[in-house]
């Protein structure tokens, strides 16, 4: 079977992680988290031979969602989100994107319920929601891989902050416990801004947990 593979590029003011997933062998790739440039991160992946066959957002935050509008147009690729998570992605106010001087909007093409299994390009994965950053926040997990792309849920010893609309620090911490923390421990997290980690290292060092 062919080897998942998995690439970041950060970039944007808030130094956002936004990942590419895809199958050895295959140049379609699952696109995470557009950041602030789509035309740029567009280019870079088809300089290095990739196509772009789905966009998946983890939650709806300015940062994570300024470039899906022109990832979206140059690419023709679907764009997937949280049920939860669709009221925020059309609010530029609840989204923080009028605040942060760029104020934006966008409507999923796919709405994802929680558990639920999803199968793009060859690769398996289930959406797993974890409101609390915001009620629609989620998470990415490849069982099989043992791959979690974790947004601002979870962060190496943090979590994501929960002060902006929607937020819950209690529901937060409910949702680690409850659907990440019973993960296998070798899983390895990607989280949407600083260094991986994995779910047996937060176990014994996130101080939020």
């Amino acid at each position: 079977m062919a080897e998942l593979k998995i690439g970041k590029i950060t970039l944007g003011t808030c130094q956002t992680n936004c990942y590419f997933v895809y199958k050895e062998g295959n140049n379609r790739v699952l696109f995470f988290d557009p950041a602030d440039r789509g035309d740029m991160l567009y280019q870079k992946l088809a300089d290095a031979g990739f196509e772009v066959a789905a966009i998946l957002l983890t939650h709806g935050h300015f940062d994570h969602i300024w470039g899906v509008e022109r990832l979206k147009e140059l690419s023709g690729a679907k764009v997937y989100a949280f049920e939860d998570e669709a009221d925020l992605c059309m609010d530029a106010s609840k989204n923080i994107s009028a605040a942060a001087g760029r104020a934006c909007t966008i409507k999923p093409d796919e709405l994802l319920k929680d558990g639920q299994e999803i199968s793009l390009e060859g690769c398996t994965f289930q959406a797993i929601a974890t409101p609390g950053h915001t009620a629609g926040s989620g998470c990415f997990y490849f069982e099989a891989d043992k791959i979690l792309i974790s947004g601002d849920t979870l962060f190496q010893e943090s979590v994501g902050r929960t002060d902006f609309p929607t937020g819950s620090m209690s529901t937060l911490v409910r949702s680690i416990k409850e659907k990440l923390m019973v993960l296998p421990e070798d899983v390895k997290v990607y989280p949407g801004h600083g260094e991986s980690t994995t779910i047996g290292y937060e176990k014994a060092y996130n101080p939020f947990l």
